[in-house]
């Protein structure tokens, strides 16, 4: 036998008809926190703790795991049972992935498969923590800190490439870059803006200021540091540009003033500023050991605060739309109908790269994207020239943009739209669309199923910590239910046709809010609180408010003023 190779090998008497049941015990074990001959002892040692404790109850525990996972981040769809089952199959990859992940990350493949290597990427940031921020947050703190202790190797990063502060790998397993295309990979910066806006959501959503103040506020600072050396003031110190990066889309890559990733590194700059300068008036000691380890002073937080506020944002007055980047809008339009390209797809593997970035076409939403997530103060009728413009050059050729699609096109009232790119991405693994699931799963596109039906169908939204709840329903579904944990309160939204029912149904007595939902404010707390259109009630027996009136709920967290 070779020596990597092992047998077991068991006898025993039986006779006709005898039904027997095997069990089978694997404890595994890293060595990336112990040497390698500790391993054996290690892995030994927890199996006979599994035999102590026996099958039944170690099959007993992991069910009641599972029935509180299951209480917590259900998504239930009335009426649509196949619907239904494709959503909790796609949640289901999701904590797979990333209950155990703790601090080695959440790989793009999670355990299914060896698509990238086992490598994480952004997917993480945006599209699979915001599920486990509003369902499971201890699951999104393990994920950020993964972020954190890859500080060191992030300063490196940036040193090698000129640049001051962190600069947060592309692509990793251990902290270090493993892309081997700069074009595609090292110049997607936007990573690090990426991990910021997901660290304050999870802030916001938690009020674990703890974390943000004694782990998370050196991630803002170094992602901060990194786009102020990255971009710079035009002649005039009016505006703050941004050059020679690549968006989320890889079919335009390394270009000049990229709409999403400026306007996320504006929020990076004003994120790190504002709580810095919070910390300074609340925290004084906590900001005084910041800036003796970081050499950090109120001078530098006035510049990040000058230049988010001067954050160049492409925008052409002409065809009133967000051109992707500079030049974008001057390239020639990919004819996409062309009976010709429509078989070929991915463009990426039959045409050559340099082809590929002469066009205005797009392997996956960009702009639209940035509407999603820092969209706030784009007008509705911008946000629906920029949708249209660029859904007819997107190819769908990323499992991330359909779900991303789904959840603008919903808030802009184009429900068939939305609902279409809704199935691209929930049965995207299930009826292997994109030919490659056998590589693993794209965890990614699981959790944007969840934000497509939370964010997009659901309508809810943290806008700098202050809950929305604004529903665009499906034609056809008679309710969607969803929970979202906040403040350490478990909320569980009803959405109907013309009605949105909340309350508080884990987490003790408390109240959460306000909470605008429809434009209404409520504060909502154990007893369900309904809103009917324009009608608002309220449990008065509860001592909740009527909508609109200030409450004296305390929040203990760092707050963010736009």
């Amino acid at each position: 036998m070779r020596d990597d190779v092992a047998r077991g090998v068991d006898h025993g008497d039986g006779t006709r008809g005898l039904r027997m049941r095997l069990g089978e015990v694997v404890s595994y074990h890293s060595s990336r926190h112990v040497s390698a001959e500790e391993l054996a002892f290690r892995c030994a040692r927890t199996i006979n703790r599994a035999r102590q404790v026996g099958y039944r109850t170690l099959m007993a525990n992991q069910a009641e795991w599972l029935g509180r996972f299951w209480r917590r981040s259900d998504v239930r769809v009335s009426g649509h049972p196949e619907l239904q089952q494709a959503v909790r199959w796609n949640l289901f990859q999701l904590i797979q992935a990333s209950a155990r992940a703790e601090t080695q990350g959440i790989p793009a493949k999670g355990l299914t498969g060896s698509g990238y290597g086992g490598h994480y990427f952004w997917d993480t940031e945006v599209y699979a923590l915001p599920f486990l921020t509003y369902t499971s947050p201890q699951f999104s703190r393990n994920a950020l800190r993964f972020r954190y202790l890859m500080l060191p190797q992030a300063t490196e990063r940036a040193r090698e490439l000129s640049h001051d502060g962190v600069l947060f790998p592309w692509r990793t397993i251990n902290g270090h870059e493993s892309s081997a295309y700069y074009a595609a990979g090292t110049a997607q910066y936007h990573i690090d803006a990426d991990i910021a806006y997901a660290l304050m959501k999870y802030v916001y959503a938690t009020g674990d200021s703890e974390f943000l103040l004694s782990e998370g506020v050196d991630i803002l600072v170094g992602t901060a540091r990194f786009f102020m050396s990255l971009g710079f003031f035009d002649p005039t110190g009016e505006k703050f540009q941004i050059h020679s990066v690549t968006g989320p889309d890889e079919y335009t890559t390394v270009v000049n003033n990229n709409f999403y990733t400026n306007v996320m590194a504006r929020y990076n700059l004003r994120a790190a500023a504002d709580v810095a300068l919070q910390m300074r008036r609340e925290r004084p000691e906590a900001f005084q050991e910041l800036s003796d380890r970081s050499g950090l002073s109120i001078d530098e937080l006035d510049l990040w605060d000058r230049a988010a506020k001067a954050m160049y944002i492409p925008f052409d007055e002409g065809m009133q739309i967000h051109p992707q980047d500079d030049q974008f809008l001057n390239r020639q339009l990919w004819n996409l109908d062309d009976p010709a390209v429509g078989p070929k797809r991915p463009l990426l593997l039959h045409y050559h790269p340099l082809t590929i970035y002469r066009y205005q076409v797009l392997k996956q939403a960009d702009v639209v994207l940035g509407l999603f997530l820092q969209g706030d103060d784009v007008p509705a009728e911008i946000k629906k020239r920029d949708y249209t413009y660029y859904d007819r050059l997107t190819t769908g050729d990323s499992s991330l943009s359909a779900v991303v699609q789904s959840i603008v096109a919903a808030e802009l009232g184009f429900r068939e739209t939305a609902m279409d790119f809704f199935l691209r991405g929930l049965f995207l693994d299930l009826e292997n669309l994109h030919g490659n699931s056998a590589d693993g799963v794209h965890i990614a596109s699981c959790g944007g199923v969840w934000s497509a039906l939370v964010f997009g169908f659901g309508g809810f939204r943290d806008d700098y910590g202050h809950f929305s709840i604004d529903p665009r329903l499906p034609e056809g579904w008679e309710s969607l239910e969803f929970n979202v944990t906040l403040q350490g309160y478990q909320v569980r939204v009803t959405v109907e046709e013309d009605a949105v029912e909340l309350q508080i149904v884990d987490g003790g007595e408390g109240l959460v809010g306000p909470v605008t939902v429809m434009g209404k404010e409520v504060v909502v707390g154990t007893r369900p609180v309904r809103v009917e259109g324009e009608t608002t009630l309220v449990a008065d027996e509860q001592g909740l408010v009527e909508a609109g009136i200030a409450t004296d709920v305390v929040q203990d967290i760092v707050t963010v003023d736009k």
